[in-house]
């Protein structure tokens, strides 16, 4: 090679005490990204539903209306003093609003705004002796079916197919044509509610098979805790929220369960009051007195409306994908 080849300069070494360069900490805040933030509130589901319920009007516009229909059916004599079949007289049959009657009068000459008021105790307490009863057994079914598997699953699962196939209704219309002569809301309420449990087990069947294969599951058996009180202690309370909202919509079906018999004609006795038999007893006059029809099918319209509209809220709210999309 030539000589005259220009030679390149060797690169020189940073020497060991060379100075780097750092920024002053007043132009670079850690504060953004790595200082803690120990003063933020704490949060669960439990209390991030809360946050995003609340801010929701369907929340408080339905809420309102359930607690004003509990406070009703409490105490009825704060919102009337007529008694319901005490002051019924043939001369106002059919009769329209008067002063202390707004609302007019049955067939019998009974006030219709007084049988509404003391009806909604009757139907509010089907709806929830049914749910306690469901909510029980879509418990104990759908938990040990969804936690211990194999063979417990299969026969509690069966066991819920076989009474998932045969419709509440049908089935309340059989029982309370039987015990005709025992009609009451103890009786409608169990022919209702040992049929309605299926749903809420599936649902909680099927929210336990994906709890129990979280990692804290996976600990408290390395930990040697038994299988029982994980359920219990673990397993079923993070399962518990899609109970929570179809609980809240059950509520409204069972209300209409016990019209939906009451207006057939095999729900509670003529002698008990209840939306159901106001309608039953007023579809005869809907083309001479509507009204005696339209006021108590209104009152189970709403209360019914008000109950869906707090599953939807708390079906929404317990749900993070749903609260991520709005």
């Amino acid at each position: 090679m030539s000589n005259d080849l220009t030679e390149r300069p060797p690169l020189e070494a940073t020497p060991p005490s060379a100075n780097h360069f750092v920024a002053p900490l007043e132009e670079t805040p850690l504060l953004a990204i790595d200082v803690v933030k120990v003063a933020d509130k704490p949060s669960n589901l439990w209390i991030d539903a809360w946050r995003d319920a609340r801010r929701r009007p369907i929340f408080w516009i339905s809420g309102f209306f359930i607690i004003l229909v509990c406070v009703v059916a409490l105490f009825p004599g704060l919102f009337t003093n007529v008694l319901p079949n005490n002051n019924c007289q043939l001369i106002n049959s059919n009769g329209g609003p008067t002063a202390g009657h707004p609302l007019g009068f049955t067939k019998q000459g009974c006030d219709v705004y007084s049988r509404i008021i003391n009806g909604t105790s009757t139907s509010l307490s089907v709806g929830i002796i049914v749910i306690v009863l469901t909510t029980v057994l879509g418990i104990v079914f759908g938990a040990f079916a969804g936690f211990y598997g194999g063979v417990v699953d299969a026969f509690l699962s069966r066991i819920g197919d076989i009474f998932f196939s045969i419709s509440y209704i049908l089935a309340a219309v059989v029982i309370m044509s039987v015990l005709v002569n025992y009609r009451s809301v103890w009786t409608i309420s169990l022919a209702i509610g040992i049929f309605a449990w299926p749903a809420t087990a599936r649902v909680l069947r099927a929210e336990i098979l994906r709890v129990k294969n979280s990692d804290f599951v996976m600990a408290s058996e390395a930990l040697g805790v038994s299988s029982l009180r994980i359920l219990l202690r673990h397993v079923l309370p993070n399962s518990i929220a899609p109970v929570i909202a179809i609980t809240t919509i059950s509520l409204a079906a069972a209300i209409v369960a016990e019209a939906t018999l009451s207006f057939l004609g095999v729900g509670l006795g003529s002698s008990i009051m209840s939306w159901g038999n106001d309608i039953n007893q007023a579809q005869k006059d809907l083309r001479t007195n509507p009204q005696t029809l339209i006021y108590p099918s209104l009152a189970l319209s709403l209360t019914v409306f008000a109950f869906i509209l707090m599953g939807e809220v708390i079906r929404d709210a317990l749900d993070p994908k749903a609260r991520a999309l709005r």
